[in-house]
């Protein structure tokens, strides 16, 4: 395809997806409205088909066109069409079934527009991946690929040369490198070029190059700029590849201050307005609705057998360290006798401080359940790095390196780490250490789909039983 025609591409696969998307929408609920006639969902439906299709396609290409689509990108994974095909989804439950309820057109909160809602998550899913399958399967066999060119061999292009080959299906293909001498630790499918002087000649016998990655340091700044004029000239997309791993091992990402660029060391999606507003959200409905039905039997049912076993408080409060590294009261069913030792030693398999049934409540997490008290107040969320006592804080801190970059988010009820594995005691510095890799982790990546997963891990976990858990 020619470089003239890219953007067209984009954009037509963008308007297909969408056009798709937005036709199963409609689809599918002429199925359930169908379906409906003649059954008890009959009453739900307050309004023609015809209103109602009408009202959820158009709702659902407003979402849609909000959202986007990613599949087409070359260095796209499975997980992240399925998160970005459940935020819309979400998004189109919102805005359809509230203008559905207020309209009263139908009503919203039914079981058959839920099923619906699940309905439109699964076939739209399957769509887009069957279609990023089909992507993947032209550009493995030669379509729609993108030359590139890379001038300097630092590590950086190095690392990059790996990235944009390591996968066929992403449709690149690197022609070779430029440096002022050839470099040993470059692959040897990669071949030498020339000097970053020639690059522009290159450029002009080789019409086919689509990007240009250049690492050469600023000091050649009067090499660098003819390859920019050259490329700025002939619709070569040029891109600087800062070399920073003489003094940096991990990945980077660039940002925007005004008009003047910087490189941050992680992603931060919870940083972000909207983000912090759906979480903050979710986490006030579902503690509320946890909090006002099954927290009031199961409150009861643990105040009369702690009552009857053990002698103190039902309740157990202990100073943790929360987001910013803030002091926070984390709340708990108490598991143990009373001591002196709470505040400073963790518990381990065989504490002879634990009870039989605060043993049992360990095991299955229920001690656990006061928490959502705290992420009502705000002071937690359901799901982040779980608040660490404040000694082990202070001693981490000091043997662990980046052990406070879990603070720069809410600690959670439960999380990525307690479910891949990192729950319970630490008996070694190394369990830690996957803990907060594992932390790290999740605030990099977050989103409402994985927050998700999480809790579906956790529920799945506690029913099951966890060796890790005491």
């Amino acid at each position: 395809m020619k470089r003239g025609m890219a953007e067209s591409y984009n954009r037509l696969v963008n308007v297909f997806v969408i056009a798709c998307d937005t036709c199963i929408v409609g689809g599918l609920f002429h199925r359930f409205y169908h379906w409906a006639q003649d059954t008890a969902w009959e009453k739900t439906l307050q309004a023609s088909e015809f209103q109602i299709v009408a009202t959820l396609m158009l709702c659902y290409l407003l979402c849609a066109m909000h959202t986007g689509v990613i599949l087409y990108r070359r260095k796209v994974f499975a997980y992240e069409v399925l998160t970005r095909v459940a935020k819309n989804v979400v998004f189109f439950a919102i805005l359809g079934g509230g203008i559905l309820q207020l309209g009263g057109y139908m009503d919203a909160w039914s079981k058959l527009f839920l099923a619906y809602l699940l309905a439109v998550l699964v076939c739209v899913s399957v769509f887009r991946l069957g279609l990023r399958m089909l992507i993947k399967a032209y550009r493995t066999k030669g379509g729609n690929l993108r030359f590139v060119v890379l001038v300097g061999s630092a590590d950086n292009n190095r690392e990059l040369y790996q990235e944009l080959t390591s996968q066929s299906w992403a449709g690149y293909r690197v022609l070779g490198y430029f440096d002022f001498e050839p470099n040993g630790n470059f692959p040897q499918e990669c071949p030498y070029l020339g000097k970053p002087q020639e690059v522009t000649d290159y450029l002009k016998k080789h019409g086919n190059t689509h990007f240009l990655f250049c690492c050469l340091p600023s000091k050649d700044r009067e090499v660098i700029m003819p390859i920019i004029d050259y490329c700025e000239n002939n619709l070569v997309h040029f891109y600087s590849v800062p070399n920073v791993h003489n003094y940096l091992q991990n990945r980077m990402y660039f940002n925007m201050m005004g008009n003047v660029p910087y490189l941050s060391l992680r992603q931060d999606p919870l940083s972000r307005l909207g983000n912090k507003i759906l979480k903050r959200t979710f986490d006030i409905v579902f503690s509320l609705c946890f909090l006002c039905t099954l927290f009031i039997p199961i409150l009861i049912i643990v105040t009369i057998i702690t009552k009857i076993t053990m002698p103190g408080p039902i309740f157990f409060k202990q100073k943790r360290n929360g987001l910013n590294d803030k002091e926070f009261y984390c709340y708990k069913f108490r598991s143990m006798k009373v001591n002196a030792d709470a505040d400073k030693v963790q518990a381990t398999k065989d504490d002879p401080r634990k009870t039989k049934w605060g043993n049992i409540m360990r095991k299955t997490s229920i001690d656990e359940l006061p928490q959502f008290i705290n992420v009502l107040k705000g002071d937690m969320s359901v799901v982040g790095p779980r608040p660490h006592m404040l000694k082990h804080t202070e001693e981490y801190s000091k043997l662990i390196n980046k052990y406070m970059v879990r603070h720069f988010v809410k600690p959670g009820i439960t999380g990525w780490s307690q479910v891949t594995g990192y729950r319970g005691e630490t008996k070694e510095l190394k369990d830690m250490e996957g803990r907060i890799r594992g932390d790290i982790w999740y605030i990099e990546h977050w989103s409402f789909g994985l927050d998700l997963y999480i809790i579906y891990k956790t529920v799945a976990n506690a029913v099951h039983g966890e060796k890790n858990a005491y």
